[in-house]
């Protein structure tokens, strides 16, 4: 079994800056992916970034230029670094890991969601 656990997030104003970080502990053989989810209200679940093992990096496209996303892989650790907020930013993030446990078994979890909130 594996564990992600965030810390971080908050109230900030729009133009503020905030960091999450999401740390991964368990049963871990190698971790493929982390990255970050947003999830704001009466709406699905979408990426908001995510880094490979090897440094491939995606990021949704509102954040582009504005998040920097990135990783200890010594240390199983994903950070979210978020300026130049805005409220459309709101909502609950979650931190997401594909973690292999052995050479060959593979499963995508969940953290528990930290909530972001862009108001003046």
């Amino acid at each position: 079994q594996v564990h992600l656990v965030e810390s971080g997030g908050g109230l900030v104003q729009p133009g503020g800056s905030l960091g999450l970080s999401c740390a991964a502990s368990g049963s871990i053989f190698r971790i493929n992916y982390m990255g970050w989810y947003r999830q704001a209200p009466g709406k699905e679940r979408d990426m908001v970034a995510t880094k490979t093992s090897d440094g491939t990096t995606m990021y949704e496209d509102s954040v582009k230029g504005r998040f920097t996303i990135s990783r200890d892989n010594d240390k199983n650790t994903v950070h979210l670094q978020m300026n130049s907020l805005k409220p459309e930013d709101t909502g609950v993030y979650y931190c997401n890991a594909g973690v292999y446990s052995t050479a060959w078994e593979w499963n995508d979890y969940w953290g528990q969601g930290t909530q972001v909130t862009v108001s003046s």
